[in-house]
């Protein structure tokens, strides 16, 4: 038998493949594009339907106008949405602040530190918080979070009064702390949850070899354990973010809905989601009220964005910084090319 001639066994050859193999390929393979190309399509059908209802506000206050003013008054008819952008994100920024650490944290100890037969139920309860409703995260806040913390919150912005935003006035019941706290819980069982399988990839010869040269547990996970996973848990902040930006009744019920720029941590606020919530209803008869309040929903949408193009951003940067090597050498053009 001459070289490179297949051989027949029943009806599939032994190289190459069935024409109509390869013709399923083709197909998923166009599937999979189609699917993708309609997923974006629809984001930019969703951009342009947003600016096209929410051009009468942008005509009459301008695209910079309305995001730069820092008057939003129903009566007069008057738009600017500044302090629902300031207020969107300062509680985004303090649940970030808050729910990160601890979401890494309760990660950390349920990978590395939590003995194995109480791993199942920690994991069980840190899940279980994302099956609570949001309205219920916000009662919670009226009636147990906001009478509670007033002692604390009147303290603390006494105690840190010299830093700017942090004291300096009365403390409200409803305020920007008290939406972020909430914000700050919510997030917590999606970081928590990707952490932890960010986390459970970490190579084990890589622990094994850094307590062999006798580092302690806490320094295994300092050294070994956080740099690798370092991508994967910027990638589980940014989409946090993204909960709390987009996140409607919880903020709504206890951050005071004041349309003006809160002067300090524990004044009352405003968000965009929060704004469109409320008003939406009323605004029906009013075409300008409503084109503002879809050109809202247009900068929540931006802003949304914006967030997991820097989520990206960040995790592309965290990647690269783990395959480079420690003592600033460049990486190995295999590692480089992973």
């Amino acid at each position: 038998m001459e070289a490179g001639t297949s051989v027949a066994t029943g009806s599939r050859p032994t190289i190459g493949r069935l024409p109509a193999v390869r013709r399923q390929d083709v197909v998923f393979e166009n599937g999979l594009r189609l699917v993708a190309g309609l997923i974006l399509a629809l984001i930019a059908f969703f951009f342009v339907r947003l600016y096209v209802e929410a051009s009468p506000a942008f005509q009459r206050f301008g695209l910079f106008g309305f995001v730069t003013t820092n008057d939003w008054d129903v009566s007069r008819e008057l738009f600017g949405a500044l302090p629902l952008l300031v207020g969107t994100l300062i509680t985004s920024a303090i649940a970030l602040l808050i729910g990160v650490p601890v979401a890494v944290a309760a990660a950390l100890f349920a990978s590395e530190l939590c003995p194995r037969r109480f791993r199942g139920p920690l994991t069980i309860v840190l899940e279980l918080l994302a099956a609570v409703p949001s309205v219920v995260y916000g009662l919670w806040g009226v009636f147990v979070l906001i009478p509670n913390l007033q002692g604390f919150e009147r303290w603390f912005a006494s105690a840190f009064s010299f830093i700017p935003f942090v004291g300096g006035g009365a403390v409200r019941g409803p305020n920007y702390f008290i939406a972020g706290l909430i914000l700050a819980i919510m997030i917590l069982p999606i970081v928590s949850a990707i952490s932890r399988e960010v986390i459970a990839t970490v190579p084990q010869d890589h622990k094994e070899a850094a307590l062999a040269l006798g580092a302690t547990r806490w320094e295994m996970i300092r050294t070994a354990v956080l740099p690798y996973s370092r991508a994967g848990i910027s990638g589980a902040a940014m989409l946090g973010l993204g909960r709390a930006i987009g996140e409607t009744i919880a903020v709504t019920l206890v951050i005071g809905n004041a349309p003006t720029i809160g002067k300090h941590l524990f004044d009352q606020g405003y968000t965009l989601a929060a704004v469109i919530a409320n008003e939406f209803g009323e605004a029906a008869n009013d075409p300008i009220h409503r084109a503002a309040l879809i050109a809202a929903g247009l900068v929540l949408f931006v802003l949304t964005l914006i967030v997991n193009a820097g989520a990206r951003y960040m995790v592309r940067r965290a990647a690269r910084g783990v395959r480079a090597p420690s003592g600033g050498r460049a990486a190995a053009p295999g590692a480089a090319a992973a």
